[in-house]
């Protein structure tokens, strides 16, 4: 088990559903995250980092089981799409159900979701049992932080920041459109 779930799972998921921010390890940097079904959780993170919400924000997950109440209906190749592609760090733009919150989705009809192949932030979302905000933890414009103790400096108080260390990515995930395959962000 890593260090970034040393933390009592319960004690984290009682933390995010009261609205809390984490930061915690991804594939090339630390993500900041929150509980995406949480708009108050939401709208602090955004006005944290200085985001505008038209933007959209991403979910990562451990299984497609944790997109499913954001997405349309995946079919069993799509699901295995999905992990295959999460394991090479590639973020799609996904049809979002009608249901899926404007406040994740921004002004898009779409929602960017990955399956973290990332050991620590996959136990994560398997140990909270949901998705969660995945947007890189800094201040918009900004260089990602790298390490806790960056967060820390950067956030202080207001997040909870999760030990451990970021992925060998040098680069933050591709973004791809899920119908097309086009490339939006490499």
């Amino acid at each position: 088990m890593s260090a970034a779930l040393s933390i009592p799972s319960r004690s984290l998921a009682a933390h995010l559903k009261r609205g809390g921010l984490i930061a915690y390890p991804t594939e090339s940097c630390y993500g900041l995250g929150c509980d995406p079904r949480n708009r108050a959780a939401v709208s602090r993170l955004l006005k944290l980092k200085d985001r505008p919400q038209k933007k959209g924000l991403i979910l990562i997950a451990s299984s497609p089981c944790q997109l499913r109440r954001y997405l349309q209906p995946l079919d069993v190749a799509d699901e295995q799409r999905l992990v295959a592609d999460g394991a090479q760090a590639i973020t799609y733009l996904m049809p979002a159900q009608a249901s899926c919150p404007r406040w994740l989705r921004g002004a898009h009809d779409t929602l960017a979701v990955r399956l973290t192949a990332h050991p620590a932030a996959r136990r994560l979302c398997r140990s909270v049992g949901m998705a969660l905000v995945s947007t890189s933890a800094n201040l918009s414009g900004q260089r990602s932080a790298k390490t806790a103790a960056e967060c820390r400096r950067l956030f202080g108080a207001q997040v909870w920041v999760l030990p451990g260390r970021v992925g060998a990515r040098k680069k933050p995930s591709t973004i791809r459109a899920w119908v097309n395959g086009r490339i939006i962000r490499n």
